[in-house]
């Protein structure tokens, strides 16, 4: 057995992905990559305008592709887009990449990290909490499909989530070449 050379955080929006991911790749000596961050500077513009001038469907073909790109780099922590496992293809992608990490969040801490996030296209409702519920319903089994560790750090504040989180990675058993 090899251990994979990616480690990828996927999860909701307000999970922590980047804050964690930030710190855990420090600690790990590992570069760090934001999906959501590759995608705007490709694209040159913000999530927001891709969504309006792309819609859903041409924001998921651009983190399909920043995601392959990301892949196929140097080993990395890797924070996705909490949709990114919409799609069978990066499901299957970044089950075979890397150590894939569902940050789980409790939904009243989520909402309250979300709070007022204009730059959040799917979050632009009437009740976001009720549409936060609605995605995660939806995304919850597909985060667990592709999990290789199921770490919740709700309550946890960022540095010392990334502490137990590169704890704990470092007992799991290498992925299956």
């Amino acid at each position: 057995m090899r251990a994979r050379p990616h480690i990828l955080l996927i999860g909701p929006m307000g999970a922590g992905k980047t804050t964690i991911g930030r710190l855990l790749a420090a600690r790990l000596a590992r570069p760090f990559l934001d999906l959501d961050a590759d995608i705007e500077a490709a694209a040159g513009c913000s999530i927001p305008a891709i969504f309006a001038t792309e819609g859903e469907a041409g924001f998921r073909r651009r983190e399909a592709r920043a995601l392959a790109t990301a892949l196929a780099g140097t080993p990395a922590v890797i924070a996705t887009g909490g949709g990114a496992v919409l799609d069978a293809g990066n499901r299957a992608a970044m089950r075979a990449a890397g150590t894939v990490v569902y940050l789980a969040v409790d939904p009243v801490i989520q909402l309250a990290r979300l709070g007022g996030d204009t730059g959040r296209p799917l979050l632009q409702t009437a009740d976001p909490a009720a549409t936060l519920a609605v995605l995660q319903a939806q995304r919850e089994p597909l985060y667990r499909e592709i999990a290789h560790l199921l770490f919740d750090a709700s309550m946890l504040t960022p540095d010392a989530a990334a502490n137990a989180l590169a704890d704990r990675l470092a007992t799991l058993e290498p992925c299956p070449a």
